[in-house]
């Protein structure tokens, strides 16, 4: 996952709106959203060569997102990084308690910014100083770098959202997700992956014929409990190949 824009509002109707994108190669295998046959009530796409996923929701109001941080000097982790989700997804381990542990061995994965959250709470990780920090009420964004890092597509991203928060619709979230406008060169963060891909990734919708956003995702959880969930799947140069909607 590469871009999460979600506007956390814990006594509101509608307490938590996310719209992501997860950007990856198009070759590695991977299962849209649905909800996992080994997890009775977790609802997640699945990394099919880890087995992780990047972004989902489970019993008792559960919910994690994950990012990479773009450093291409870091060193590989020895362990999935999409296994953070998943494991908090299927698990009944306190969010307090799963933070700790998980900060405690940041070290074994690549760079990672981290959302976990329940129906009362929501949490934010990020590897390079795995310091958990419990949110307050607000608007957020992730992209590659910290929480709320000023990059363009970031800064654009977070104004679309809060221009819906009156009405969120998931058609609205999606669209946003598509943008494919890249950002001018005087605005490009500067991540050690020159030019060209720094401006391939510097949109909010990705595509080329290699690498690119394989999942749109748009989540509204209301007050109740209950949640929408949508995702648009794509391939090689944007095309897109699917659509999940789920009410659960």
């Amino acid at each position: 996952m590469c871009l999460i824009v979600f506007a956390w509002r814990p006594t509101h109707r509608q307490p938590l709106i996310v719209a992501a994108n997860r950007d990856e190669f198009y070759a590695r295998p991977t299962s849209p959203l649905a909800e996992w046959l080994d997890a009775p009530g977790v609802y997640a796409g699945r990394d099919l060569e880890a087995g992780g996923t990047w972004l989902g929701i489970g019993n008792q109001g559960r919910f994690a997102a994950l990012t990479n941080i773009r450093d291409p000097n870091q060193p590989l982790g020895r362990r999935s990084r999409g296994e953070l989700v998943a494991r908090f997804l299927t698990d009944e381990q306190p969010v307090e308690d799963y933070l700790a542990e998980v900060a405690g061995r940041a070290g074994e994965y690549g760079g990672f910014n981290l959302l976990l959250g329940t129906a009362d709470s929501l949490y934010y990780l990020n590897a390079v100083d795995p310091q958990p920090q419990r949110l307050e009420a607000g608007i957020y964004g992730l992209s590659n770098a910290g929480l709320d890092t000023p990059w363009p597509k970031l800064l654009k991203a977070k104004a679309a959202l809060t221009a819906q928060l009156d009405d969120p619709q998931p058609s609205a979230l999606l669209r946003l997700l598509r943008d494919p406008e890249k950002a001018p060169v005087a605005e490009l963060p500067a991540t050690g992956v020159g030019l060209a891909t720094e401006t391939l990734l510097s949109s909010i919708f990705i595509a080329s014929p290699t690498y690119g956003t394989r999942a749109s995702s748009a989540l509204i959880v209301n007050a109740d409990g209950s949640r929408h969930f949508v995702e648009h799947s794509f391939g090689p140069y944007g095309g897109q190949l699917g659509e999940i909607e789920l009410d659960v």
